[in-house]
């Protein structure tokens, strides 16, 4: 029974009743419209949290895209903390260091000479020449007493010097000789040489294709270097040493390209160029297409640069030819054609790894770095199996690396479900999921790769050194370029220096036969290929 009855039953002024039965029939109807007004309310609220979750999605992704862009215009590319532009920053810190250290030093004052603490510096290289000094003491009587001092020992110390480029002349001397009796002149024969009746001898001509391809020097800085010495030698001189180079080294460069192809593993990478458009007063896209031998594989490394106007997969399978093996590349889709055609494709886990990282570099995101752990232990798996047997580093990657992927493939669809698809978690998941297989084929073999890092470590130099040239003059000219590089490229994967190797090849080609010409490639034993 409520309130209104029990009062009905009661002695109240029955006005009083009615004017109560009014007041809480009005206080019904506002606690209705109240509560019709907080349902209109809440569902607002609701399409509000919604925008906002969708707007935050968005701002995330903004923010991973915006960290991304500024890491490649004011920061490194590569999420390693090494590379030669980071060194150049890092040189001036070093300077400015030493520089202090000395004014602190020349402001203090005097202190005696104690010897210098040398742990840690690395010994000069054992096949430098050595020029000796010997300083003997002013006196062989002791100072205080006057007697005889007696050698028990001596202190060595070395300083490294340098000859800066020292220009030479090779003077050869041919004397003629006469016969009286036939009237006929003899002499020594001019030995052949890769630009006959040239000014250059071959050291001089690797020193500037080394300068020019090799120290991304342009032409015009070699010859400064000269002029400084009092040599003259013109811009125009030394392009024509350079073309004529070009032709004479083909051959090397072509020989290197078909012992590629019969490699069982490829890796493939290319690099953007500018090139000069005469015709239109500006410059035009062109590329470096870079294939480098498995570093798993058995025989010397080799790097081969193939320069054209385009990114097309055309060039791709026009340099490949007929090849059918195991191709590590990035996800670009000018390979995917190959990959229909009979080559097996091989993922870059660096490139997947990669996209977690900048992940987590933008915003720490939790799940891109639960990734880069899990990346991480198949990382170490391979450090660990890198000094092993083909066999030995199959058992390993079957034994260790097999359970590791396949926790992280699970991992990566559950994580998928409960990110939202567009964000840059979804994107990184996504990626690494639309690559899996050609990610995990390698662990069904002791000699696959796990990255694509090894040509783009080839690469890299000639990505930095570009900014020096700017670009290639001619088509012509970057084939050309393409083709040394190729050869002072796989010499120093070889551990050979180019300097050297080039002036020995530029000797020996003039005489060599074409049966023999594997004997001049940038191999440590070109005899044994």
């Amino acid at each position: 029974m409520d309130l209104l009855e029990q009062l009905a039953h009661t002695n109240a002024d029955p006005a009083l009743l009615a004017q109560l039965q009014a007041m809480l029939a009005q206080k019904d109807e506002l606690i209705a419209a109240k509560d019709a007004q907080l349902h209109v309310l809440q569902r607002q609220q609701d399409a509000l949290s919604a925008a906002g979750h969708a707007k935050d999605i968005k701002i995330k992704a903004l923010t991973l895209e915006l960290a991304h862009h500024k890491r490649i215009r004011f920061g490194k590319a590569g999420e390693a903390y090494s590379g030669e532009q980071l060194d150049m920053f890092n040189e001036t810190i070093d300077t400015d260091l030493a520089a202090m250290e000395a004014e602190l030093e020349a402001l203090q004052a005097p202190r005696p000479a104690k010897p210098r603490s040398r742990a840690g510096r690395q010994p000069l290289p054992s096949e430098l020449p050595r020029i000796e000094y010997r300083h003997e003491p002013s006196s062989c009587q002791c100072a205080a007493c006057g007697r005889d001092l007696v050698k028990i020992g001596e202190d060595v110390s070395e300083q490294l010097d340098v000859e800066p480029a020292r220009f030479f002349v090779h003077r050869h001397i041919r004397p003629q000789y006469a016969c009286r009796g036939c009237d006929t002149v003899t002499a020594a024969a001019i030995p052949p040489a890769v630009i006959d009746g040239g000014l250059a001898a071959p050291g001089l001509l690797a020193w500037v294709a080394v300068s020019k391809f090799a120290d991304h020097l342009p032409l015009y800085r070699p010859e400064q270097i000269a002029a400084r010495q009092g040599v003259p030698l013109a811009r125009s001189t030394l392009a024509e040493w350079i073309g004529k180079l070009g032709v004479a080294l083909q051959p090397l460069s072509e020989r290197l390209a078909k012992l590629l192809r019969q490699r069982p593993c490829l890796h493939a990478d290319e690099t953007p160029v500018r090139q000069l458009d005469p015709g239109q007063g500006k410059t035009k896209h062109a590329y470096l297409w870079a294939y480098r031998s498995n570093h798993l594989d058995q025989g010397p490394p080799i790097i081969v640069f193939d320069y054209q106007s385009g990114r097309a997969g055309a060039h791709a399978r026009a340099f490949l030819g007929t090849w059918r093996g195991h191709l590590m590349v990035d996800d670009y889709a000018g390979y995917k054609a190959l990959f229909a055609d009979g080559v097996t494709e091989l993922a870059c886990l660096a490139h997947v790894r990669r996209r977690f990282f900048e992940l987590h570099a933008a915003n720490g995101s939790p799940v891109a770095a639960e990734a880069l752990c899990r990346i991480a232990t198949l990382y170490a798996i391979e450090q660990q199996a890198a000094s092993e047997t083909a066999e030995a580093r199959l058992q390993l990657r079957q034994a260790q690396a097999r359970p590791v992927l396949v926790e992280l493939h699970a991992w990566l669809l559950t994580m998928q479900q409960a990110v939202a698809p567009g964000s840059g978690t979804g994107k990184a998941i996504e990626h690494a999921l639309k690559r899996w297989p050609a990610l995990v084929r390698y662990i069904d073999s002791g000699t696959l790769p796990i990255d694509n890092n090894a040509v783009e470590n080839a690469i890299r130099p000639i990505a930095i050194g570009k900014k020096n040239w700017l670009f290639a003059g001619s088509e012509r000219a970057g084939r050309r370029a393409a083709a040394i590089q190729t050869l002072l490229g796989t010499a120093r994967l070889n551990g050979l220096d180019p300097m050297q190797w080039l002036t020995s090849v530029l000797e020996r080609l003039p005489t060599c036969p074409n049966n023999q010409i594997d004997s001049l490639l940038p191999f440590p034993n070109s005899t044994q290929l």
